[in-house]
């Protein structure tokens, strides 16, 4: 006999999350996407005057966020600072850092400084999600901020590049091992969006327009456009994608 099926709900009400880079921009947007989809939503940044800036902001919204001063590539804080906190169902690995040069001219302190946050501080910080989830029995999802350049190249990327290839491959793996205990893993990768963080880059006419002739829908991303993926991977709506890839990219991909 056939039934009427029924949506699985896009809310994430009564769950906790915790939003690295959360402070600003693609992080800020998700943690706000988070909590208005119904979770209690921790933010974690350096910078504790910018932190204290995205709560009050919030909170003009009637949304609340709670703030957690945290340099993620230092490990021991990481250990220390989560052990403060609750236990999280949802992770969004959103601090990130890009410093572009040719290729022949990246220096071994700006390959360090880039694969040590996008890669190294996201892989431990997920590690210790992870294992209080396990420990815990609490099924949830890790949501990974990755690029459509960890699915293309792109000129004077190489670092940033090869650290977002490895965060897709790194996503990969952690889903096959976390998969049977109900913990799901993706990435959410979109094209430029327009933050502080490709403000330079987009400031040069030349480098724009290159930009604008690869993403097929012919604008530049908001933040906003990262809102409503963000909430589906962390929601029972997503229930059965782990190891994926969401490009937010504009078709950028597509050929």
């Amino acid at each position: 006999m056939m039934t009427v099926p029924h949506t699985p709900s896009f809310r994430v009400d009564n769950q906790q999350a915790l939003v690295t880079g959360g402070s600003r921009g693609i992080g800020f947007a998700a943690a706000i996407a988070l909590a208005e989809a119904g979770a209690k939503v921790w933010i974690a940044a350096r910078d504790s005057q910018q932190l204290q800036l995205a709560v009050t902001l919030a909170a003009e919204q009637n949304i609340q966020l709670h703030p957690v001063v945290l340099d993620i590539t230092d490990s021991h804080a990481v250990a220390t600072t989560l052990a403060e906190l609750p236990s999280f169902s949802i992770l969004v690995n959103s601090a990130g850092l890009a410093r572009h040069q040719p290729f022949v001219e990246v220096s071994e302190e700006n390959y360090d400084a880039v694969m040590a946050l996008n890669l190294r501080a996201t892989f431990l910080i997920s590690q210790h999600v992870a294992r209080s989830m396990l420990a815990k029995g609490v099924e949830g999802s890790i949501i990974h901020i990755s690029s459509q350049m960890g699915h293309v190249g792109g000129p004077n990327r190489s670092v940033y590049c090869a650290s977002k290839f490895a965060l897709e491959g790194l996503t990969k793996a952690m889903a096959l091992e976390l998969g049977e205990a109900g913990i799901r893993v993706n990435t959410l990768c979109p094209t430029f969006i327009e933050t502080e963080l490709s403000h330079a880059s987009l400031a040069d006419p030349a480098f724009k327009r290159y930009v604008m002739d690869n993403i097929k829908l012919r604008r530049l991303g908001i933040i906003e456009d990262i809102m409503g993926p963000v909430v589906f991977l962390a929601s029972p709506a997503a229930a059965l994608i782990t190891g994926s890839s969401l490009m937010v990219d504009g078709g950028w991909t597509a050929t």
